[in-house]
This record gives structure tokens, sequence and C-alpha cells, in this order.
């Protein structure tokens, strides 16, 4: 199971548990140097005390500082690998509509020997991130992306209210990257997981003007704290 430790990983690994499949593994990327989940920023303590309550063994990937696509390929090519070489058939990924994205996967796992599933996909997400709220499922926004959502959007729990507010223009599950979750409670946890907002920063990634109009790199994250 790739695990962010966001909503949309988790209702695709409930919906999948649901399914009777026995999920053996969490696959997740977390920065060497700063030692947090790629892109959402949670720190690692909190995504080990997750895993826990998930009650799966956890696989981390840790990506070298400004790692290169050629890079993360041949770590991620390893790491499937060895999963193969443990009859692991299939990954399973909570990707609802990019379909770059999904078909960049399945030659991943094709090349490993192995499958993909999409539990989530073509999936309405206004239906689907009500369907995590109503089994119960609790996440805190830990990123967001500063061309969609201003700063006041970090930190904030994932409920009805936050859903209202987001601007027209946003997906309910951000599946283009405006926010980022991390889930602390819910029925994959027999337990919460304690968590707290700690100071919201921005990050820049990227030297130049033209680089900023080409791709997003300015975000909000939320220190969230164990």
């Amino acid at each position: 199971m790739s695990w962010s430790g966001g909503k949309d990983a988790a209702l695709a690994l409930y919906r999948m548990r649901h399914e009777g499949l026995a999920v053996r593994f969490l696959l997740t990327t977390v920065s060497e140097r700063y030692r947090r989940i790629s892109m959402h920023g949670v720190r690692e303590t909190l995504l080990r005390q997750q895993a826990r309550q998930v009650g799966i063994p956890l696989k981390v990937l840790y990506l070298p500082e400004n790692a290169t696509q050629a890079a993360y390929d041949r770590l991620m090519a390893q790491q499937l690998h060895w999963f193969a070489q443990q009859g692991i058939r299939y990954g399973i990924y909570g990707d609802i509509f990019l379909a770059d994205l999904r078909r960049y996967r399945e030659e991943q796992l094709s090349r490993a020997g192995m499958e993909t599933l999409f539990p989530l996909w073509g999936s309405d997400t206004r239906l689907l991130v009500k369907e995590f709220l109503d089994l119960g499922f609790r996440a805190r926004v830990s990123c967001v992306n500063a061309r969609q959502l201003d700063r006041s959007f970090a930190g904030r729990e994932l409920d009805s209210a936050f859903l209202a507010d987001l601007p027209e223009g946003v997906d309910a599950c951000g599946e283009n990257g405006e926010y980022h979750t991390f889930v602390h409670q819910g029925p994959l946890f027999p337990e919460a997981v304690p968590c707290r907002t700690g100071r919201v920063v921005e990050r820049v990634y990227g030297a130049s003007s033209s680089d900023d109009a080409a791709w997003d790199n300015r975000f909000y994250f939320c220190d969230l704290l164990p």
C-alpha cells in the first residue's frame, strides 16, 4: 500500500480491508534530511505512531535532498523488486483521477512483475470526502498549495466547515495537490494518534520568477506535533 498518511490512502486501505485483501506493508517516502513525509511535511515520528495503530509493517524509502526523478525511480524500483521477491502481487494506490500518474505507477509496478489496484479511481471526490468523514475518520491539514489556498487553511481539521470554505475550483479531496492531510483517528485505528498543531511555515522551491511561473513551488506547512 502506497501510504502517505493522508485521507485518500486511509480510505483506500479501509476499502481493501473490507474486501478481504491482506495488505502486508505500508510504503512511505520520507525526506532523508528532514525525516518528514514527502510533500505532506509530517514528522516521521507521527508516521510511525500512525502505522503502529494501523497494525501493518511500515517500509520507509528515504529520499536524498533534491533527488532527481531518475534517482527516485531507481530507489523505488529496488523497493518494488524486493516486494515482488516476498510474493507480493499488487500495489495499492489512493489516486482518484490523475491519468498520467496512474500510467506511471502501472509502468513502475509492471517492471517489477506486479499489478496495481486503485480502489478510489473515478469516484466523485465530494462523495469520497463525505464517506471518509461519515466513517468516523479525522484528519488535519498538514500542507496547502499557496497558489490555491491561503495560509489560514494549513493546520485546520478536515471537516464540513473546511470543505465549505474551499474556493471554487479547488478539488474536494485536493486531488490536484491543493492540500494534504494527516489522518489521526478513525476505523483503522484502535486508538487516536495524538497530534497538535505547531507553527505554520512557508516554503518556496525554485530560485527564479520563471520557475515560479512554470510550476507550483510555494506551500504552507503546518508542523504537526506528537
